[in-house]
């Protein structure tokens, strides 16, 4: 009894950890459509829009210089990786929970796989960027990973009785 109440809580955690898959991959989704679409000169104007009232106070503001910076070094490149890396990004995990939630067996092991790559790349963003949401993706991708693995063996043994 308390077996399956662990294992409905553990099946409840790993739905609720596909819809959030499901909701950051969308917004990946859409984030890349948007940077592809939106013009890199765009970029700047923004930019400076958003730092116009903070510059005229203080010229020397840091954030606002970094992120005038940061839009004057935005270039086609930089839009066309971006736009590439999030859209390929949410289509694979996309693809992936579509397969986890339709309960179709070889996703299970090929999520695990496809989240260790993103864990790798993670990783590595991490040792160059010191990002502290590299490493609150990491371990949710590893809690992710758990339960994947978790409702991969339940539904093994389902089929074997």
């Amino acid at each position: 009894m308390a077996t399956s109440r662990i294992n409905r809580r553990l099946h409840e955690a790993f739905e609720l950890s596909l819809l959030f898959k499901t909701l950051f991959a969308l917004s990946e989704l859409i984030s890349g459509l948007g940077v592809y679409l939106i013009p890199p000169g765009r970029v700047m104007d923004v930019a400076r829009w958003i730092t116009g009232r903070e510059l005229l106070e203080d010229p020397n503001d840091f954030v606002a210089s970094h992120l005038l910076d940061l839009a004057a070094s935005y270039s086609i490149g930089t839009q066309q990786f971006w736009a590439i890396y999030l859209v390929g990004h949410a289509v694979i995990k996309l693809a992936v929970v579509t397969g986890l939630i339709l309960r179709i067996r070889w996703t299970y092991p090929a999520s695990i796989w496809v989240l260790f790559g993103f864990i790798a790349y993670q990783i590595e963003r991490y040792i160059k960027t010191q990002s502290s949401m590299m490493i609150f993706l990491t371990l949710f991708d590893l809690v992710v990973i758990w339960l994947i693995w978790h409702e991969y063996k339940v539904m093994k043994a389902d089929t074997a009785r």
